[in-house]
């Protein structure tokens, strides 16, 4: 099934519009890979972490063995101790392949470029380099530079040509053949300095993963919490990558927010565990809005598996078809078996080694737990939320647009208006709001016709609107209208709560 392409553009237009998201910085030119939460993006986010955290750490379903899951959570901090990295494998692995153009000054992540090949009248093979996502651009860019139509090229990651042919590449932002460089690594991790004097000995990072802190604080927990395997840490937390390229609005970002969960197995159970949370994992994103064919389970290539993976089991992602990544997908969570890597490397360069495998009284066993890793991104998932709810309305008159939030997702939950701005009519709309307020985020509007402030909570998500007019006086009834269908009915004022609650939920 082909489903219609959204617009990137107007949908960033309205996250800036109707305070979304914003660039941060904004009066001072910004800053590029860091974007900043308006309220009503503030709410968004702070629903799906709420979500996020009620499901999975609160009161998730059983697990396969029919038992309630052991999850808890922990909050750790952003600078840890630079062993920790060196453990995890982040200090010398951390990379990605970097290029920088001698003329533009613009720097590309090697693997995130693809090249057009077109062969010219005189035989002479021409490439034309592009970042993936923007074949259209590439395409009008061959069309001048041939002065001809082409319609369709073949293409090859630029990974596979040859360096010795870069000087018949042309970069993406430039007119001139061979002005990219080399690729060479490039650390992610951002580095800092702990204490008053900068040295090698004072360097540290700021976490590139919250992960690392669940591995590092597994002792505690067992120790102090009880909690038997298998059981999970969770936690939600900032962590930061020096993106070489960070692009797609908050898809790809230097400063972003991470969901997870480091699910502790014994080893011989992996595989019923793996299917468990990979398939939970799927069905709840769906839960939360994101259905039909933009969601997608996609399995890893043995090429993609991290060095962490354990080799042969299960590793997948759950995507996303976001505008930009269309008819492609992109990531918005994945789930791997990690087997016992962490634990075992922590265990070796802390000193303690084999002293700190788990013991299993059931099975009067030590051994190091493996692990099922379900990590999501936050920002990743809100700007999915953003892109699935976005549905242009050009038929419906006063909006433009209604953002159709799956309703426990909606950063305003109901609106409350009067018909008109007299007669008593504001007193007892700002009574019912005060009413549900302490329960729901809502809204109490008295400004602009009753027209333009149903387009107002269209362009914002709020499922929700209830007006009190002149028959609430009369029969204490209010008109319900409701965000996707408009359509509207008459409930009693005293049910405008049970009826939120029937909805959304408590």
């Amino acid at each position: 099934m082909n489903t219609p392409t959204k617009s990137m553009e107007e949908i960033v237009s309205l996250c800036r519009r109707r305070g979304f998201v914003w660039q941060s910085s904004e009066p001072y030119g910004g800053i590029n890979g860091f974007w900043d939460y308006g309220p009503l993006g503030t709410e968004l986010k702070r629903n799906l972490k709420n979500a996020w955290w009620e499901d999975t750490v609160l009161c998730p379903p059983d697990g396969p063995d029919g038992h309630p899951l052991q999850v808890v959570g922990v909050d750790c901090t952003i600078i840890m101790n630079p062993k920790v990295w060196q453990a995890s494998g982040h200090v010398e692995g951390f990379n990605d392949p970097m290029i920088d153009c001698r003329e533009t000054k613009n720097r590309y992540r090697a693997d995130q470029l693809f090249v057009y090949r077109q062969r010219d009248d005189d035989g002479t093979q021409l490439m034309v380099a592009f970042v993936v996502g923007e074949p259209d651009a590439a395409l009008k860019k061959v069309n001048k530079i041939l002065r001809k139509s082409v319609d369709e090229l073949q293409t090859t990651s630029l990974m596979d040509v040859p360096v010795s042919e870069y000087s018949r590449v042309i970069g993406p932002d430039t007119k001139n053949p061979g002005t990219l460089t080399e690729p060479r690594q490039f650390n992610l991790m951002f580095e800092t300095y702990i204490g008053a004097i900068r040295s090698e000995e004072s360097k540290s990072y700021l976490r590139p993963e919250t992960a690392q802190g669940i591995f590092t604080q597994f002792w505690n927990v067992v120790d102090t919490s009880r909690v038997r395997v298998p059981f999970g840490i969770a936690q939600i937390g900032k962590a930061f990558r020096n993106e070489v390229t960070p692009r797609n609005f908050t898809f790809r970002s230097r400063e972003f927010e991470q969901m997870e969960i480091e699910f502790f197995i014994r080893p011989d159970d992996s595989a019923e565990w793996y299917e468990y949370w990979r398939d939970l994992r799927y069905k709840w994103w769906h839960d939360v809005g994101l259905a039909g064919d933009n969601l997608q389970l996609r399995d890893h290539e043995p090429g993609e598996l991290a060095h962490y993976a354990k080799q042969g089991a299960g590793t997948c992602d759950v995507e996303y078809r976001f505008p930009f990544t269309a008819p492609n997908f992109g990531e918005l969570e994945g789930i791997s078996h990690r087997s016992d890597y962490d634990l075992r490397r922590h265990a070796e360069f802390c000193g303690k080694g084999e002293k700190l495998r788990y013991f299993d009284t059931e099975r009067n066993e030590r051994y190091f737990p493996h692990v099922i890793e379900p990590s999501g991104g936050v920002d990743r998932g809100t700007l999915a939320l953003l892109c699935e709810a976005y549905t242009p309305t050009p038929d419906r008159k006063g909006s433009k647009c209604v953002m159709q939030f799956q309703p426990r997702m909606a950063p305003i939950k109901a609106a409350i208006f009067p018909l008109v701005n007299k007669d008593g009519l504001p007193e007892v709309a700002e009574k019912l709001y005060k009413q549900v307020r302490p329960r729901y985020v809502c809204q109490f509007d008295v400004k602009q016709s009753i027209g333009k402030r149903y387009a107002r909570m269209d362009e914002v998500g709020t499922p929700y609107c209830f007006t009190v007019d002149h028959e609430t006086l009369e029969q204490q009834t209010v008109t319900v209208r409701e965000r996707d269908t408009a359509a509207q009915e008459r409930i009693p004022l005293e049910r405008v709560e049970s009826f939120l609650v029937e909805k959304i939920g408590g």
